[in-house]
């Protein structure tokens, strides 16, 4: 019941803005770099201030500024002086800009709205959000107002605060943006969703997200991208952050990675797989953010002009088929296709991430991971006996991979064949004893069989650690 590294969720600091690459352009081309960064740690209404926010904002302000950036820097910000910052930001994007938004502190979810929440704010109501609060839309559709090129949104505001107890009882997390083009996002934990603190008491998000800033040579969406994978490993998924993406460019932090040689272009990549973590509901504030990632390597250098021969006049040659065409593009790498298929599947396109798992899969009949991604999507399609042969697959390459046991529990799930699906879940969480999704399905497949007891500790157990896991069933169609 996963898609091996997806499960969006949350966001949580601030980010330089990397290189633009401009297809047949011989070198990156960057543009003015902006960046407004607001950490709001002491609220009245709360006990004691938040340990975080005011830390996080300075070291991701200097990180900025190291970079470029003409920051904005905001501490304890009230509702005027927050709005002054947001306006103060607007005025020094231009167009073609790359502009960040960063903001640490509470949020407030209503009407499919996030909001952040100013130090002086006065809420007693649901409608009183809105009135102190500055949603984090508005804040974008300025900077796609004042012509901003990219767009990087982090948010660390899905913390559980005093406001919403007084309306509803508990923290509901944000809520999934709309996205204009050009806009890559992180919250630090998923829609509707509350985020974690480490052991120590530290943001593991924010530690993680600085880290990945500082690694050369990775895109901005793969810094992101490996921010929520090493939050969620480190926090057995019980905090996975929330990515979403609708750029139409790469961008790369701090710089265009070197090209690699053709020799090395031609090798197959030798990159470890990275462990998965598991899918969460797709966002529909994603959609349609399915757009291929680009390719990282930059332009291909120019072929030298040829020489003509003095003896005879120059040739025109033929015109290239469409197949000569087509070898002369840069071939893509399964573990693209791959990870393209993973972007279509946590939006809810299943179609289009069947077509990229299968095509992973035809360009490497070997890849344990393309088979699980593909049994998994075909499973919440329903196409249950072709999930199981994926999967039969999957643990045939890799015979410890729980994720394959989970995704075949799953498909038995749906088939209704409650035996075989218990013994796929036992076999995951074997592997993997706090899996959240196998204990729920194992669960369910128990009292399917009137299993009742076993059947409901399992069920009470799962949501203990992960309340969204029934939803999350239900998206998949079982419940």
């Amino acid at each position: 019941m996963r898609v091996s590294n997806i499960r969006l969720i949350g966001i949580a600091a601030l980010f330089p803005v990397l290189g633009l690459v401009v297809p047949g352009a011989g070198a990156q081309q960057t543009a003015p770099k902006v960046a407004l960064v607001i950490g709001n740690a002491t609220y009245p209404d709360d006990a004691k201030p938040l340990a975080d926010p005011i830390k996080d904002a300075r070291a991701m302000a200097d990180e900025l500024k190291r970079d470029g950036f003409d920051v904005v820097v905001g501490e304890n910000l009230a509702k005027q002086k927050m709005r002054a910052a947001v306006d103060d930001f607007k005025v020094k994007i231009k167009p073609g800009a790359a502009a960040v938004l960063f903001f640490s502190g509470y949020g407030i979810q209503t009407t499919k709205q996030s909001y952040l929440i100013p130090v002086d704010a006065q809420i007693w109501t649901e409608g009183e959000v809105k009135r102190d609060g500055i949603s984090i839309e508005s804040i974008l559709s300025a900077m796609e107002g004042a012509g901003a090129g990219v767009k990087l949104v982090i948010i660390d505001a899905a913390r559980r605060n005093p406001f919403e107890r007084r309306f509803r009882g508990y923290s509901a997390g944000l809520g999934a943006l709309n996205l204009p083009a050009g806009t890559l996002a992180i919250y630090s934990a998923a829609p509707d969703k509350i985020a974690g603190e480490g052991s120590d008491g530290s943001n593991p998000f924010v530690t993680e997200l600085l880290k990945q800033m500082r690694t050369a040579s990775l895109s901005a969406e793969d810094v992101f991208n490996r921010t929520r994978l090493e939050v969620s490993r480190a926090s057995r998924n019980e905090q996975v952050p929330f990515v979403s993406s609708s750029l139409t460019e790469t961008f790369y932090f701090p710089g265009a990675p070197p090209r690699p040689s053709a020799s090395a272009e031609s090798r197959p990549s030798a990159s470890p797989e990275p462990r998965p973590s598991p899918l969460g509901p797709p966002s529909t504030a994603e959609q349609p953010k399915a757009s291929p990632p680009v390719a990282k390597k930059g332009p291909p250098p120019a072929e030298p002009p040829p020489v003509a021969k003095k003896e005879s006049p120059p040739v025109e040659p033929p015109p290239a088929s469409k197949k000569e065409t087509a070898s002369a593009e840069p071939a893509r790498s399964p573990e693209e296709f791959n990870k393209r298929g993973r972007t279509y599947a946590v939006n809810g396109d299943y179609l289009s991430a069947d077509a990229d798992f299968s095509e992973a899969i035809r360009r490497n009949s070997k890849y344990a991971e393309a088979f699980n991604n593909r049994c998994w999507t075909r499973a919440v399609m329903g196409q249950t006996e072709d999930a199981i042969a994926d999967c039969d697959q999957a643990i045939r390459l890799r015979l410890d991979y729980a994720d394959a046991f989970d995704s075949r529990g799953l498909a038995y799930l749906k088939l209704g064949k409650f035996d075989r699906a218990i013994a796929d879940f036992d076999a995951a969480l074997r592997l993997r004893p706090k899996q959240a999704s196998s204990l729920y399905g194992r669960g369910l497949a128990e009292l399917k069989k009137g299993q009742t007891s076993p059947g409901n500790a399992d069920i009470a157990e799962a949501k203990r650690i992960d309340p969204g896991i029934v939803q999350e069933y239900e998206h998949y169609g079982v419940e």
